[in-house]
């Protein structure tokens, strides 16, 4: 086989599909947020970015770096090893339990990210529950859907956000089997939301673990930012809360809350957590303090809503195409990928506003779309400025706008 030409002709057929990814080189700027640099061939150029997952601009908060910055000049750069080998330092201790504090568990264990957590988490479960079953929403991350296949019990598929798909699921299988449902609380290329409270009384009947993916809306729901969960007053019900310090908090490793003897077992049998090296200490101490502060501030969360509303008001209002949302996430519908990927183009080098296409595979094809992430800090003007651009942009491609 010539692996070269096999690796290029796949490439040239992605590109073909409308499917090639291009990354951007972007300069953050602390203290700016959302203003950015971007690298390209004529230099440094500044933008405007639409589409972070630092949801609420804390990967810029002052206090953060500098936690970060003081972990590192007493700590080192590095954790030192696994957990188990050296890597285990106070400050990695002090975040579990400001974790655990914050969705109310027992315990909390901290990965190098949110899909590690996931893999971690479900491959661990499902293997070592003698005879488990996982069922799992249509619509999971794949970092849920890789940590199902690695564990390789037997899984079911329940439809999306569907808690009678789910109980026919379970009522069909051994009621003395194992069972853990695994769901996210915010899907994060729609915007919908679970309904937990259906789905728990679903768990709850046929003796069930519940697996809650928190990722996109830790931080930024409830009254202290413990997620769809705390909204919805029911976290003592979940089993297992999956979530991440990268979006909200604004910097980077993922992480389970529950009772103090799963936490135990996953950390004690989870392979994906044994052989990898723990995060730095300045990681740990700065998504310890992010999530101090945003704990005790409500206004922010408040805020962030505020101009989410505001976007999908003022797109809808235009006659631009927004995807019904009922989170902070707002879609912007293309509906082709060659044309998703010509807008962001030319928001990029006509505008300096910078949004990624998501395409095939992270959604069906024909859905194509642009994913705005508006944040506390993207004020009206920039709303205004952003529309304008996007019915320029509308009307240059020929674009259909909305009825």
């Amino acid at each position: 086989m010539n692996y070269e030409q096999h690796f290029r002709d796949a490439l040239s057929q992605l590109r073909g599909e409308g499917n090639y990814r291009i990354f951007a080189e972007l300069e953050r700027r602390a203290g700016q947020f959302p203003a950015a640099g971007r690298h390209g061939p004529d230099g440094v150029e500044d933008i405007t970015v639409w589409c972070s997952n630092d949801y609420l601009g804390m990967g810029q908060n002052p206090d953060v770096i500098a936690e970060m910055q003081s972990a590192a000049a007493t700590h080192g750069a590095g954790a030192g090893g696994t957990r188990n080998i050296s890597g285990t330092n106070k400050l990695h201790v002090e975040l579990e339990r400001e974790l655990a504090a914050l969705h109310d568990k027992e315990a909390a264990l901290i990965f190098t990210s949110g899909y590690v957590a996931n893999l971690a988490t479900l491959s661990t479960l499902g293997a070592r529950l003698p005879g488990c079953l996982i069922y799992s929403d249509a619509l999971n991350h794949n970092s849920m859907i890789e940590g199902i296949k690695q564990s390789r019990a037997l899984k079911r598929i329940w439809k999306h956000n569907d808690p009678e798909d789910l109980d026919r699921l379970l009522s069909q299988d051994d009621p003395a089997a194992p069972k853990v449902v695994a769901m996210e609380s915010v899907y994060s290329m729609d915007g919908d939301i679970a309904p937990l409270d259906e789905i728990l009384a679903v768990c709850e009947k046929h003796n069930a673990l519940s697996f809650l993916d928190e990722v996109h809306a830790v931080g930024m729901y409830g009254d202290t930012g413990g997620g769809i969960s705390e909204r919805d007053g029911v976290s003592d019900r979940i089993d297992i809360i999956q979530g991440t310090m990268a979006k909200a908090f604004g910097v980077i490793g993922g992480y389970i809350a529950g009772s103090a003897a799963m936490v135990d077992f996953v950390r004690s049998f989870g392979n994906a957590f044994i052989f990898t090296t723990a995060l730095p200490p300045g990681v740990a101490a700065a998504a310890r303090k992010s999530i101090e502060i945003v704990r005790r501030s409500p206004e922010m969360r408040d805020q962030h809503q505020d101009r989410a509303n505001r976007l999908k008001t003022r797109l809808a209002e235009v006659g631009l195409p927004v995807m019904p949302s009922e989170c902070h996430i707002v879609p912007v519908l293309v509906g082709d990928p060659v044309k998703c990927r010509a807008v962001t183009d030319m928001l990029m080098a006509d505008y300096g506003i910078y949004v990624q296409p998501i395409n095939y595979p992270t959604v069906p094809k024909g859905t194509e779309r642009l994913r705005l992430t508006p944040s506390p800090f993207h004020d009206d003007a920039a709303i205004e400025r952003l529309i304008d651009c996007l019915l320029q942009i509308w009307d240059r491609l020929e674009l259909r706008l909305a009825a």
